[in-house]
């Protein structure tokens, strides 16, 4: 495959065939992200991604999953989107889903009925960050959107028919806003109800405007046990019923897996060993 710049994917499309249909980040401004900082956000040609997808046919013997990148591939035309979901499974037969990223801002653009196309066509789940519950948290990242909107365009994918998995930041409300951060983002990840939560633990990357706050010393990075008595007091906020709750990328300290409400108490209980001081990941090994 041709990438340009730096690609990213969520862990659980490690196998996925990954081809650019769009390029960059649409918003590519919040404080604390560096991802895309290499290129401008585009709209791929539409002939380069179909002969991707047609390279990928020749290579590859079997493809049953497609990650459409980069950071906010459901920005692309309805019209253009049906076309390239059309040929991933014309050229793919034995394809089981298609996923990408959305961004609150494109969920909001699309229609109801454009997102019911594309369900229907073939695109089976979107990715989309929420970072907070707290409005605060989001207006000093800059996420470029209040809870309650960001809310309001997962229950629409959801509402669409889209299977809708949603991340949320431990520790980006630093110390001040550590209670605010954690049961704001339990509200909305309950107001969601989505099939899948990741919860990630912030790193600060150079160069960022996140970083800068850290050397000025007006932003305090949470250690760990200030990160666990955050995501326990998630954790008993929380309501969620039937979602997949996942922390373990590589940036969490500990690492949880259940499915919400049921194994929220042993998570809890996880948590509480974790203060202790058991089955925590190393400084030195976390990562994003």
């Amino acid at each position: 495959m041709r990438y340009k710049g730096k690609v990213y994917r969520p862990p659980s499309e490690a196998y996925s065939l990954i081809v650019q249909v769009t390029y960059g980040c649409s918003h590519n401004g919040c404080a604390f992200c560096d991802m895309y900082d290499d290129k401008h956000f585009a709209i791929r040609p539409m002939e380069e991604v179909r002969e991707d997808f047609e390279m990928a046919r020749r290579v590859y013997k079997k493809v049953e999953r497609v990650f459409l990148a980069d950071g906010d591939a459901l920005m692309r035309k309805t019209e253009e989107l049906s076309q390239i979901l059309g040929l991933i499974y014309g050229l793919f037969p034995e394809c089981q889903r298609v996923t990408c990223y959305a961004s609150p801002t494109s969920l909001q653009i699309k229609s109801e009925e454009d997102l019911r196309l594309l369900r229907s066509q073939g695109l089976t789940m979107v990715y989309m960050g929420l970072e907070s519950g707290c409005d605060e948290v989001l207006r000093r990242m800059n996420k470029g959107h209040t809870a309650a909107a960001i809310v309001a365009a997962g229950q629409k994918a959801r509402r669409c028919g889209l299977a809708l998995s949603v991340t949320a930041i431990s520790g980006l409300g630093s110390r001040e806003l550590m209670r605010e951060h954690a049961i704001g983002t339990a509200e909305a990840f309950s107001a969601m109800k989505p099939e899948y939560i990741g919860l990630l633990t912030l790193m600060v990357e150079p160069g960022t405007p996140l970083e800068k706050w850290v050397r000025e010393g007006s932003f305090t990075v949470l250690g760990p046990e200030d990160i666990l008595r955050e995501t326990e007091l998630l954790l008993q906020h929380i309501d969620s019923e039937g979602s997949v709750f996942r922390m373990n990328h590589a940036s969490n300290y500990l690492t949880l897996k259940g499915t919400l409400n049921q194994d929220r108490d042993a998570m809890l209980e996880r948590v509480r060993k974790g203060l202790e001081g058991y089955g925590l990941r190393p400084e030195y090994l976390r990562a994003l």
